[in-house]
């Protein structure tokens, strides 16, 4: 109800200031006006979309560049962008938890919401994958909310999550069918290119066991290419390891002789450093794809150019050849 009378009092503000500016409105061709407005919420929704729509959509991404993705709230603004927008295209209830609330107070009859994670299989949140790409933890097995959302961290998920876009484009703007099918076949042949790459790459590498320093993010990745995956903690990028935690990551470097260790994009690696200043593990980035930094959206990057970056970055720290 909040919500609601919130997104009431701003429809009302952003109607009295369009009349009071109405005079210096800019005028838009009619293509523009036309074109469907497209809300996402995370940054691989965001590339997928904008690589399927071309330039028949407005694409907006609305998680801010340089938040972290985990902590996001949307802000007054962002609920008065979704209930203006022809389209929202979300992760999951997983990785928005958010989601459903804000949807409760959105009026607009016309907003086709898209759940780019649907008919994918969740796996569950963890803290080690092994040789086999299992959880370690199986004490974990049926605790509620557990489910890991970095399902773009799997390129056959990613091509399922444009699968889904595509879906959604098509249904809201049924004439454009053709060239919005002919834009997701060419990026999932991409999707489908940077995977073999990995396969090929990681499969002879000299290590496999990948340590992070950071939240359980790389599980999907961990599994697709049978790595085994040990990071700091589960949950929220914000939740501090146990000093017991701390010990078993270093003990994993020691007993598997492993040079490197791993931290994550937009969030300060004060465990990786801690873990590397104690073992002389060397630090390495590796990129999760949930948000972009300024810089990294001004200089144009995307979801693939990340993933090229972070096998060259695997590729060093499991010493392949």
């Amino acid at each position: 109800m909040k919500i609601r009378a919130l997104l009431c009092i701003l429809c009302a503000v952003a109607v009295m200031s369009f009349i009071v500016s109405g005079c210096q409105k800019k005028e838009h061709t009619p293509a523009e006006q036309q074109r469907l407005q497209v809300i996402t919420t995370l940054f691989p929704v965001y590339d997928f979309t904008r690589n399927v729509a071309g330039d028949k959509a407005n694409i907006t991404l609305l998680l801010p560049p340089g938040v972290e993705a985990h902590s996001f709230e949307p802000k007054p603004g962002d609920i008065l962008r979704i209930n203006s927008a022809g389209l929202l295209i979300y992760t999951g209830k997983y990785m928005e938890p958010w989601i459903e609330n804000v949807l409760k107070g959105i009026d607009n009859k016309n907003l086709l919401v898209v759940d780019a994670g649907r008919g994918i299989a969740f796996r569950e949140s963890g803290a080690d994958i092994d040789e086999h790409g299992h959880k370690k933890e199986e004490k974990q097995k049926h605790e509620h909310g557990k489910l890991d959302p970095h399902i773009w961290l799997d390129m056959t998920n990613a091509q399922k999550m444009v699968d889904n876009i595509l879906d959604g484009l098509i249904q809201k703007d049924p004439a454009n069918r053709d060239y919005y099918i002919k834009n997701a076949e060419t990026y999932k042949v991409k999707l489908d290119e940077i995977d073999k790459k990995y396969r090929d790459a990681l499969v002879s590498c000299k290590k496999k066991v990948f340590v992070h320093g950071g939240h359980f993010a790389f599980g999907y990745l961990a599994k697709r290419y049978d790595l085994q995956y040990m990071a700091a903690y589960k949950g929220s990028p914000d939740a501090e390891p146990t000093p017991r935690r701390i010990t078993e990551l270093k003990k994993r470097l020691k007993t598997n002789n492993i040079r490197y260790i791993y931290y994550e994009e937009l969030i300060t690696p004060r465990v990786a450093e801690v873990v590397s200043k104690e073992t002389g593990a060397v630090l390495l980035k590796i990129h999760g794809a949930h948000n972009v930094s300024k810089e990294e959206m001004d200089k144009g990057i995307t979801f693939l150019s990340i993933m090229e970056d972070n096998l060259e970055s695997l590729k060093k720290g499991l010493e392949c050849p």
